[in-house]
């Protein structure tokens, strides 16, 4: 049987042609079209079915899906909302209004979809993880062992296709991790037939493909500007962007097209549509800026659009793709001892995998009292997004507080009813709300000027502060850290290490309390910090993109001249630094 006959989307179209009028014909269709990436076809389909068959649960909930995938979220939850009424007991129905709420600003409805479909189908691992994830983020800690010992068994059992991403934040071996990537690959390439094998590349400069959703003010797009600034002034290579969102009329996404040789707008286009056009623009290294990270197109790099495909720095893990050739780390967030539990080969760079805008300009701090915070006392933060703050990482900041008489917790503002959530833990172990102090998302600017108010930064376990970290080194507030043993718990030790700030890398959670407390007594002792982390900035090579580039650049041309000469990927390392 050839490939056209195996899609699905063939299939779907010729019953239709023969069953004009069947609803449920209609429904199959709408179905294969949202999972080939193309919304406006898929959405079209269940629209046809509606007429054939007013009022019908999946026709409603496939309407739903192709809306929410073309970002008209409010009208995708009144078609969601309208399916679960019809299907009250559709556990599946539920889940996807739970996704769709999420993004309709509505969090606690979200939760109370997921918890709908957790009640109706208790023993389904994967709606169990939306559920896990949800609360996560909510800081809505109820069953949250229960839920989390169910999917990580789910996961060990080889029975539970996990999303990676929210899987990260489970308290999981880095093996596990793999486990769970690789469930997730394996399903995609259960549907997505590759293209045929490219064909070798052309002389001249090395072509490179980047594919992410975040080239705009993102923080992908925040992290990689000047890097890509740096990288366009080679000449040895030309950098494409494969833009998977629309321009956001940001001065990032400025600069992001100025820098790269072509920005390629591919949102809202099926997956084979966005893979054609990598292909055709003869691209023989490809970044995945995304990975599992959400808002990604797995199914794209699926495809094999180009020879050599590359994990970089968006998901901090394992993509367990056998489509994925390398992944770019350095040897303090992915060691030796790790690269074994990861499915690709490891590229390892001399400096920090991760890049950093050093563009960015730092306006004056506001005052105290406009940011809600005491007039005196040390201010520790942790703006990390609340799904980081896991119990055990709270409990361990609030130890903190306990040591330091005055001192606040500022954190970083949560959906729904987070905030909330946090003021009541932290009164139940015996810390006074107040102390707890909140604030909204801000842009860039403003929210680095914030930082420099900041004593110090109390990261979290198992998921660290990863462009958090950076904006928080670059602003001048010292980043306090324990190292785990997957590559996500070891970003920030990653940056302390390359601005040669190793001792705020702490061996475990008593050693974490006791220098934070030491710390913030220690007015003296926390000024001299500063002034060393203002000085390492500049002269670390944490901070510098050229440099950064040219270590980019020997890594590219380097999985190239392996991939022409007829070799497999193996791990290296770029010499330098």
């Amino acid at each position: 049987m050839n490939s056209v006959a195996q899609d699905p989307r063939v299939q779907a179209r010729l019953a239709v042609q023969r069953e004009p009028g069947n609803a449920m014909a209609w429904i199959v269709l709408a179905d294969a079209e949202l999972e080939a990436g193309d919304p406006g076809r898929g959405g079209g389909a269940a629209q046809r079915a509606l007429q054939l068959a007013p009022g019908h649960p999946e026709a409603l909930a496939r309407l739903g899906r192709a809306l929410w995938m073309l970002g008209r979220h409010a009208e995708a939850a009144d078609s969601l909302r309208a399916a679960a009424r019809q299907a009250p007991r559709h556990a599946g129905i539920a889940v996807w209004l739970g996704h769709v709420l999420e993004d309709a600003g509505d969090p606690e409805g979200a939760n109370d979809a997921y918890a709908r479909a957790h009640a109706l189908a208790p023993e389904h691992p994967l709606i169990a993880a939306h559920l896990l994830a949800w609360r996560r983020r909510l800081c809505d800690w109820r069953d949250l062992d229960r839920l989390s010992r169910q999917v990580r068994e789910a996961v060990r059992a080889g029975h539970g296709v996990i999303e990676p991403f929210a899987f990260l934040s489970e308290d999981a071996g880095a093996d596990e991790q793999l486990a769970c990537a690789r469930l997730r690959a394996r399903e995609i390439a259960a549907r997505v037939r590759p293209l045929a094998p490219a064909p070798l590349a052309a002389p001249g400069p090395l072509r490179l493909g980047f594919l992410s959703n975040g080239f705009g003010a993102h923080p992908t797009g925040l992290l990689t500007a000047a890097f890509f600034e740096a990288l366009g002034a080679r000449e040895e290579m030309e950098s494409h962007l494969f833009s998977l969102a629309p321009d956001d009329g940001s001065t990032i996404r400025g600069r992001l097209r100025r820098a790269a040789y072509r920005l390629h707008d591919v949102s809202g286009k099926p997956h084979a549509a966005i893979a054609r056009s990598i292909r055709e623009a003869g691209i023989e290294v490809l970044v995945d800026l995304r990975g599992w990270g959400g808002g990604g197109r797995p199914e794209v790099l699926a495809m094999r659009p180009a020879p050599v495909q590359v994990n970089w720095l968006a998901y901090p893990g394992t993509s367990g793709a056998p489509w994925i050739d390398y992944v770019l780390a350095d040897r303090t967030v992915l060691p030796e001892s790790l690269a074994t539990q990861f499915s690709e080969a490891v590229a390892w760079l001399p400096r920090c995998f991760q890049p950093s805008d050093i563009r960015r300009a730092i306006p004056p701090a506001p005052s105290r009292a406009e940011c809600g915070l005491p007039d005196r006392g040390t201010v520790y933060c942790c703006f990390n997004n609340s799904y980081k703050l896991n119990p055990a990482s709270f409990a361990r900041s609030l130890a903190v507080l306990r040591e330091v008489p005055g001192s606040v917790l500022w954190l970083l503002s949560g959906p729904g009813r987070a905030d909330d959530r946090l003021r009541d833990a932290a009164a139940a172990a015996g810390i006074d709300p107040q102390r707890l102090v909140f604030m909204p998302k801000q842009p860039q600017a403003a929210y680095l000027a914030r930082l420099q108010l900041a004593d110090l930064f109390l990261d979290c376990n198992p998921y660290n502060a990863h462009t958090t970290a950076s904006d928080a080194l670059w602003a001048g507030c010292p980043v306090l850290t324990r190292p785990g043993d997957t590559f996500a718990a070891r970003v920030a030790a990653s940056l302390n290490h390359h601005l040669g700030l190793e001792r705020m890398n702490m061996q475990d959670d008593a050693g974490f309390i006791s220098r934070a407390a030491t710390l913030g007594r220690d007015p003296e002792a926390l000024r001299a910090l500063h002034e060393e982390l203002a000085r390492r900035r500049d002269d670390s090579g944490l901070f510098d993109m050229g440099g950064f580039a040219g270590d980019f650049s020997a890594a590219m041309q380097r999985m190239s001249a392996t991939h022409r000469a007829g070799g497999s990927p193996a791990s290296f390392s770029v010499p330098g630094g």
